[in-house]
C-alpha cells in the first residue's frame, strides 16, 4: 500500500508516522508513506505562497487552487490512485468499516486541509472522498490524516504481530471490545474475573460477548441501534 499525504505543515506528521506499528510496517516494506509540501515546488512568488484571502470577505485564509492542483497532478501522472481524500470537518464520519474498506486500496492520496480549508474547486473536481474524524474543528488536517493512516496500516496483513488482534478491536463488529486483563491474576486486591482463568474457550467467549454487549449498551447505545438496523 502507498499513502501520499499533501500538507503545508509536514512536521506535524513526522512522529506519528515513523514510530510504533506504522513505523514497523514501513520498515517491513508493507506500506510506503510519502509526505509532500506543495509550498516547496508550487508555492507562488518569493515567499512560496500557498494560501490567500477568501472571496466574499470571510475571515481566514484558504489554500489556493494552483499549488494543490499541481501537486495532485504530479502524483496522479506517476500512478493511478484509488482515492484522493480530503480531511475536512464537514466530511463523512471516519469509522472502522471505512478503515477496513480503505485498507484494501493500493494507492491513496490524503490532502490535509489547513487555515480555512481549500478552494472549493479542488473539492469539486479532484477529491473523490471527504472524511472527518469528528464533529469538531482542528487547526489542520494533519492529525486526522495521521489517524486515518494509522487505522489503515494496522489492518495490513503483517503489520501486527498477531494478525487476529485487529479482528477483536472495538467497532469491528459494531460493538465495543470486552475488558482485557494480564498478569498478575490478583493485584492490590483487584482480581481478574475467574472465567478468564478457567481455560474453557466457550465459556470465555460467552463472557466476552456478554461484556461487549453490556459495555456497548451502557457507553455507546447508538452502536446497538446501528447493529439492530443491519440485522433487520
Amino acid at each position: 500500500m502507498r499513502i501520499d499525504i499533501i500538507t503545508v505543515v509536514p512536521e506535524l506528521l513526522e512522529s506519528p508516522l515513523n514510530h510504533s506499528i506504522v513505523g514497523r510496517a514501513k520498515a517491513k516494506g508493507l506500506v510506503e508513506i510519502y509526505i509532500h509540501n506543495p509550498r516547496d515546488k508550487y508555492g507562488k512568488g518569493p515567499r512560496k505562497q500557498v494560501d490567500d484571502y477568501c472571496y466574499g470577505g470571510d475571515a481566514g485564509m484558504v489554500l489556493m487552487c494552483e499549488p494543490i492542483f499541481k501537486m495532485i497532478e504530479e502524483l496522479t501522472s506517476q500512478r493511478k490512485y484509488d482515492e484522493i481524500i480530503f480531511m475536512t470537518p464537514d466530511g463523512e464520519q471516519f469509522s472502522q468499516s471505512m478503515a477496513n474498506e480503505l485498507s484494501l486500496k493500493e494507492n491513496i492520496i490524503i490532502l490535509c486541509g489547513h487555515y480555512k480549508g481549500v478552494d472549493h474547486r479542488i473539492r469539486e473536481h479532484l477529491i473523490t472522498k471527504e472524511i472527518t474524524v469528528g464533529d469538531y474543528v482542528l487547526s489542520g488536517g494533519e492529525i486526522p490524516a495521521a489517524i486515518v493512516a494509522d487505522a489503515l496500516v494496522r489492518l495490513i496483513p503483517g503489520a501486527l504481530t498477531d494478525e487476529t488482534s485487529a479482528l477483536s478491536d472495538s467497532f469491528q463488529d459494531d460493538l465495543l471490545s470486552p475488558p482485557v486483563y494480564t498478569r498478575p491474576a490478583s493485584f492490590n486486591g483487584w482480581d481478574v474475573p475467574e472465567v478468564l482463568l478457567c481455560g474453557d474457550p466457550k465459556k470465555i467467549q460467552a463472557w466476552q460477548d456478554e461484556q461487549a454487549l453490556e459495555r456497548t449498551a451502557r457507553l455507546r447505545p447508538n452502536l446497538l441501534k446501528k447493529l439492530e438496523g443491519k440485522q433487520n
